[in-house]
């Protein structure tokens, strides 16, 4: 059963509480009426006993069937029915009990419509929360199934990201080894032992895990020594960060399809060298960082829709249901991706 502001316990404290009340109000009436204690008590105990005993029954009925909205009528026959039920045993029983009193004979046949009334209400009034009370217990569970399904399928989303990304960097890298194995063996066997190391810390690594910004820069760096030597002179980064972002979190494994999207669209339409400068700030409770990359423009177009950027635009998307926190644009040959990572609360749900 969904958790709930009014837990089964609560419940029946408030529910025994409300009885006490009604028992007391019911025997205070009597005597206002004139009747003694002793046949206001007897009579109080005996028709709201019945009372009791019918509102359990239909809160038991209500919590294994539960009527369709169309067929909440059904509900009101209920309550009539058990209120004409109640009254029956109460006159047979109270009858039974004071029958060599014929004033108080007197005094129930003539309260017997206000009985009914008064019983009828109370009993309309516990299954109406009752019937709330079930409703909201099943759209809360509705809603947990809910989000549970989407989690899962948010999560399942990630994943298949991730499992698109790296075949795509392992190959790259695998053809590198490749070429290298004939002419430089000692950086084949340096490069192997960090595709290595990359890759274990990407298994070891989930998508919805957060770390910090030095976390992630020193796991970075494993990809651009291996970049690195694939590329030898031509490739050169600068990483700068202000103090105060080294600790600012963001989701594992998001900056490597950028500077990946950053060195294919820099080096490959080239031959010279080329710097790739990534820079991380802190602006209004956001962790920002900026990857810049030139391109030719005679020979290239500044690209921001490859597999990389889409992936990581998907994958904040999916975290912070915003479409803004990736943005590209291309100026004096140089081509700019800007992340924004907000810095949440909400980031405590993700780790």
């Amino acid at each position: 059963m969904a958790s709930s502001p009014l837990s089964v316990t609560r419940f029946r404290i408030i529910f025994g509480i409300c009885w006490l009340i009604i028992i007391a109000d019911h025997i205070f009436l009597l005597r206002w009426f004139g009747l003694s204690w002793t046949v206001a008590l007897i009579d109080s105990l005996v028709n709201d006993g019945l009372l009791v005993l019918s509102c359990l029954l239909v809160i038991m009925m209500l919590h294994y069937y539960l009527p369709q909205r169309e067929k909440y009528f059904h509900l009101v026959s209920w309550c009539v029915l058990i209120t004409l039920i109640v009254i029956l045993l109460t006159k047979v029983i109270l009858k039974n009990i004071f029958i060599n009193d014929p004033e108080y004979q007197l005094f129930f046949s003539r309260s017997l419509w206000i009985r009914s009334s008064f019983d009828l209400l109370l009993l309309g009034c516990f299954v109406l929360v009752s019937v709330i009370w079930y409703n909201w217990q099943e759209q809360t569970e509705q809603e947990e199934r809910k989000q549970a399904a989407e989690q899962l399928a948010k999560e399942a989303e990630l994943f298949k990201l991730r499992q698109q990304l790296q075949p795509h960097f392992l190959f790259n890298s695998l053809n590198s080894i490749n070429a290298l194995i004939g002419t430089r063996p000692q950086e084949a066997r340096k490069m192997v032992q960090q595709l290595s190391d990359f890759l274990r810390g990407t298994i070891k690594k989930e998508e919805h895990q957060w770390v910090t910004l030095k976390e992630e820069l020193q796991y970075l760096q494993l990809y651009l020594d291996i970049e690195k030597v694939r590329f030898g002179h031509r490739l050169s980064t600068k990483v700068e960060c202000e103090e105060a972002t080294s600790e600012m979190k963001l989701p594992a494994l998001l900056l490597q399809p950028i500077m990946e999207n950053a060195i294919k669209f820099g080096l490959y339409d080239t031959v010279d060298e080329i710097e790739i400068s990534l820079n991380a700030t802190q602006e209004d409770n956001q962790l920002v960082i900026t990857v810049k990359n030139p391109f030719d423009p005679e020979t290239a177009v500044p690209k921001g829709t490859g597999f990389g950027l889409q992936s990581v635009t998907r994958r904040l998307f999916l975290l912070f249901a915003r479409n803004d926190l990736v943005t590209t644009e291309g100026k004096d040959n140089i081509f700019i991706t800007t992340i924004k990572i907000p810095q949440h609360e909400q980031q405590s749900d993700h780790n």
